[in-house]
């Protein structure tokens, strides 16, 4: 164990132990650093692993302070939401998507069933002005250089800042994009063919839902565990009947789990896609957003055959609305970039440039630590919420990274029918059945905790709350 880590360890003890009380400040760092006689450097490690712990909160020009924690919080789920074993579906989803979507967007709701994070937490002055200066320098043969894969100095970044996590991937092996959702529709469209299958998990992000229907695709369901991610057993037994063209599944931080699949189901769904040469369009948009000391490894992380398309984007840790992303899709790369070629050539250039800036100007990584507790801050207190304003019977996912929280309600609740409900009273939710081709779930919600915890956000929990009591019964 490192200094830094014991040292936080002890801190953490007299915060579980009561020494140290929600409010209470820290010992500055010049004072910690003499009396425990290590440098200056291993306190801030400490006082950082802390942070991404969710034990302290750092305010500005004032230090570090003991974080407050939930009162309470609802059981875990304990096994998924629906039936075991896989289902076969033919895709038909994107209406009711859109209407739930369409909600979100009104200002004048609160927003716990929106897809995206407060963009208060993001540095958007601080990106505008990369922008703005990168607009002002941009190279006029910048239009057509790498026109197709993208900037090779952000490709670049993107490489270095996966080489610091190690996970070793050249610039030649990314292809930037408009954002995840571009990655992910170029990676499925170049594995795959009208009228084939792919394997989804079960609950699934809508997102590949739609790019299936879209694509004359059918939906092999596989159950998906709330804290360990897809049932390989079941996943096996599906692409031995099946026979599907691709799998899509996020590894880390699901949506709208929030589950993290353990390092070692990990390496065996790696095994198990390159065993049955099935390409596997890993989803990990949210990979940077743990709450723990390190950043969970992805599916990449263990492919040494290239039969991993791993798909990511600065959209939910960086930069939303800036529509940058990437792939890196292993022995399809050439596929993909046909792919990107044929449909939007390039991705805007002086974003780009600005993008590779940042990164390079080296304050990410400060802007990450400070997003990840904000964001384990405000799980904590919708746990909290939950626990004080459901009723019994009500089970919630407690995850360890990401913005989305899982809710499955007492019987015989109806999601979408308390989505209707919230919706005349000023909150959105996204209901559960938006998250399947079958359209399960039915008793399940997901909510989003990336936006500012108030007196509204509160006010919308306990009204959330008084629904479900009243449709419980």
């Amino acid at each position: 164990m490192t200094r830094y880590q014991e040292l936080a360890d002890d801190i953490e003890e007299s915060i579980a132990s009561g020494v140290l009380r929600a409010g209470d400040k820290l010992p500055s760092v010049r004072h910690t650093s003499e009396r425990r006689g290590v440098s200056a450097s291993t306190v801030f490690q400490a006082y950082y692993l802390l942070e991404a712990r969710g034990l302290v909160r750092a305010r500005e020009r004032s230090g570090y302070f003991v974080a407050p924690r939930p009162r309470s919080a609802p059981p875990e789920p304990t096994r998924p939401s629906a039936p075991q074993g896989e289902s076969f579906a033919v895709v038909d989803v994107s209406e009711r998507v859109f209407e739930v979507l369409e909600s979100a967007m009104d200002r004048d709701v609160v927003p716990l069933g929106s897809a995206f994070p407060s963009p208060r937490l993001f540095p958007l002055q601080r990106l505008g002005q990369a922008l703005a200066r990168a607009a002002r320098q941009a190279d006029p043969r910048s239009a057509i250089d790498d026109l197709t894969p993208g900037s090779m100095a952000l490709r670049r970044q993107v490489a270095r800042r996966y080489l610091a996590d190690g996970l070793a991937l050249s610039p030649s092996d990314l292809v930037i994009t408009n954002g995840a959702l571009e990655a992910l529709n170029l990676c499925l469209a170049a594995v795959t063919r009208p009228g084939g299958a792919v394997v989804i998990e079960s609950p699934c992000f809508y997102g590949a839902l739609q790019a299936l229907e879209r694509m004359g695709l059918s939906a092999i369901e596989v159950p998906t565990h709330p804290g360990e991610g897809m049932d390989l057993a079941a996943l096996e037994a599906a692409v031995q009947r099946h026979r599907p063209q691709a799998i899509w599944l996020m590894t880390s931080f699901q949506n709208p789990l929030g589950s993290l699949m353990p390092e070692a189901r990990k390496k065996a769904l790696v095994a198990l896609a390159t065993r049955h040469r099935v390409p596997l369009i890993e989803d990990d948009v949210y990979g940077e957003l743990y709450f723990g000391e390190h950043r969970p490894p992805p599916a990449k992380a263990f492919d040494t055959e290239g039969w991993v398309l791993h798909c990511a984007s600065f959209s939910k840790c960086l930069a939303p609305g800036w529509r940058i992303g990437w792939a890196a899709p292993g022995r399809f790369t050439r596929a993909v970039a046909r792919q990107k070629l044929t449909t939007t050539l390039a991705t805007n250039a002086p974003t780009q440039q600005a993008l590779a800036d940042y990164l390079e100007g080296g304050s990410v990584d400060r802007h990450l630590r400070r997003l990840r507790q904000a964001l384990a801050l405000q799980r904590d207190r919708m746990a909290d919420a939950i626990a004080r304003h459901f009723p019994e019977g009500t089970h919630a996912t407690r995850p360890e990274g990401g913005y989305f929280m899982w809710v499955e309600m007492p019987a015989p609740c109806d999601a979408l029918a308390l989505h209707r409900q919230a919706l005349a009273r000023g909150i959105s939710v996204a209901p559960g059945p938006i998250f399947s081709a079958s359209q399960a779930f039915g008793h399940c919600l997901r909510l989003n905790y990336g936006h500012d915890w108030n007196d509204e956000a509160e006010q919308a929990m306990a009204t959330l709350g008084a629904l479900v009591r009243q449709a419980a019964g």
